[in-house]
């Protein structure tokens, strides 16, 4: 009869709790990644976004500001941000893109750490159990110590087996999150690049013909 996961987390050692506690932290920060991300997407209005730089070309700042201070998409706040600091836009463009982007990176510390630190945590409950094991093997009547050689080889074996699962596991919602990040950035580039382009074309529409 197989055992149950309760009698697993038990043979697996002392070990198995830090791995579970890194369990919980991965699941927690996947967690709330995930609801921050649905949150978001749910916010995004790109045409909002492209009516506020054509007001941008048209010269009309009041209106584009207008359009995005009540948005709560992240790249109407950063264009927000950026036209009410006109003086110095480009520094507060970057500024505000930065907050954007740590808000979206939020957590992935943790989850990278998470990650990292459970097949090492399981390779070393695969060194204690492994340690019962010859401690056993030492005390010389090998069959009266046959149970804890066994159950030394079973602690290493369902330790590391424990902290490759969590670390697999955590590697895919690890990675899709990145690659949402990378997403963010190209975007908030774009907008960048985009705000740009109708900052010029304003410019040379309010210089005289004469001097074009």
């Amino acid at each position: 009869m197989g055992k149950s996961p309760i009698d697993l987390f038990v043979d697996g050692g002392p070990i198995m709790w830090p791995i579970l506690l890194v369990s919980f932290g991965a699941v927690t920060v996947v967690l709330e990644r995930m609801v921050f991300l649905l949150t978001e997407n749910s916010s995004r209005e790109p045409e909002l976004v492209e009516k506020m730089l054509e007001h941008v070309e048209a010269g009309n700042y009041d209106a584009a500001l207008g359009l995005g201070q009540p948005s709560k998409d992240y790249v109407a706040r950063i264009l927000v941000y950026a036209l009410t600091h006109r003086d110095s836009m480009h520094n507060a463009f970057l500024r505000a893109a930065n907050k954007e982007i740590t808000r979206y990176q939020q957590g992935m510390a943790i989850l990278d750490t998470c990650i990292t630190a459970s097949p090492l945590l399981g390779l070393l409950g695969t060194v204690t159990g492994m340690m019962a094991t010859f401690g056993a093997l030492g005390e010389g009547d090998i069959g009266a110590s046959a149970g804890k050689i066994t159950g030394g080889v079973g602690e290493a074996l369902i330790a590391t087996a424990c902290g490759l699962v969590v670390a697999i596991i955590g590697l895919f919602p690890f990675n899709i999150l990145n690659t949402r990040i990378e997403r963010v950035k190209h975007d908030i580039s774009d907008a960048s690049n985009a705000l740009e382009v109708v900052m010029k074309k304003a410019e040379l529409g309010r210089i005289p013909a004469s001097r074009v």
